[in-house]
């Protein structure tokens, strides 16, 4: 399917049942996981030209890894730089035989059915303040049973969380986020951005993670209205995506000065990320749930974290100002 005319990959213009539920084959499955592979190397390389830009000299370290019941991966890891304080960037490709509730309970009509889920996932602690962590994933789900279709869908995202927020940053990483759904339908950015915004809140403290970005899940033709081949390109538009919207806000920002009071408070916001991760996020959940490999679940985790009781910033600071304003879903590109 082209995607040169958007409308027609927008279900409320087209009518998605005019679409085949096309099938992935084997082939198919195969050139995602080259893409994803590929995307794990870019990235990465990426990110170290920034440490080396910062002056620092860390690198990535690969650890390839197979897990008992099928499949592996491989998690690249750079720890301690000067620029990025810890950042993992991770491929894996799994095979599971016992789906785990976090998976069944939102699909129950792949009970029973052997599964197979790759994907490149990401989270970036940068070390200045300034800087804000960035987390990204893209990922194929597909459940199968000998005699009957697979069930298969794509999801993924990418999502900002500032210390010290510039709206310029914050119009830039929602500006490269509707740009890169637009061929894709009117309809695809709002909605994907509403989601993200929906996703990212922890409940128990009613408050937004950062300042959102993109999320999406179960996405295949039933849902959407788009073959294989256009969920496969979505996939690819958002995974590089994810380079065209941090890599200015690293150039912009690697060098800001910063004081030992800025980086506390840091430290107090990664608290927030670390409760996000282990009480709401489903990759974690899935992970767990799945007898997944601890410590690529957990990779996420940022090296230091603090928590304070009943830390009230003052009005008129920054401090107060991220959670006043930038912590609030709202409409960046109308600003």
């Amino acid at each position: 399917m082209s995607i040169s005319n958007k409308n027609d990959l927008n279900p409320s213009v087209s009518d998605s049942n005019t679409l085949a539920p096309t099938v992935p084959t084997e082939n198919d499955i195969g050139r995602v996981r080259e893409f994803l592979v590929d995307l794990q190397d870019r990235i990465c390389r990426a990110l170290e030209a920034q440490e080396r830009a910062g002056g620092g000299s860390a690198t990535f370290v690969p650890d390839d890894w197979e897990r008992p019941e099928g499949g592996g991966g491989r998690s690249c890891i750079l720890a301690d730089g000067e620029v990025i304080e810890k950042a993992g960037v991770m491929f894996s490709h799994i095979h599971v035989h016992n789906l785990p509730a976090s998976a069944t309970a939102r699909h129950p009509n792949i009970a029973g059915r052997k599964a197979q889920a790759m994907g490149v996932s990401l989270v970036v602690h940068p070390k200045n303040p300034n800087v804000p962590t960035s987390h990204a994933n893209v990922r194929l789900f597909v459940a199968e049973a000998e005699g009957e279709a697979p069930i298969w869908w794509f999801g993924g995202g990418f999502d900002l969380t500032p210390f010290y927020p510039v709206l310029a940053d914050c119009v830039h990483w929602h500006q490269v986020c509707h740009d890169l759904c637009a061929p894709f339908g009117d309809s695809v950015y709002p909605d994907f951005k509403q989601w993200c915004d929906e996703y990212f809140h922890l409940r128990h403290r009613d408050e937004q993670r950062g300042i959102g970005g993109l999320f999406y899940d179960d996405v295949n033709t039933e849902s959407r209205g788009w073959d294989f081949e256009t969920c496969f390109d979505f996939m690819k538009a958002v995974g590089n995506g994810y380079l065209e919207g941090i890599i200015p806000i690293f150039e912009q920002r690697r060098e800001t000065p910063y004081t030992d009071k800025q980086r506390q408070f840091q430290l107090y916001r990664r608290g927030r990320y670390v409760e996000f991760n282990l009480v709401y996020d489903r990759g974690t959940l899935f992970g767990l749930q799945s007898n997944g490999r601890i410590e690529s679940i957990l990779v996420s985790m940022p090296p230091l974290a603090s928590w304070h009781y009943r830390f009230e910033p003052e009005p008129g600071t920054p401090e107060f100002e991220l959670t006043d304003y930038y912590l609030q879903p709202r409409d960046w590109l109308s600003l």
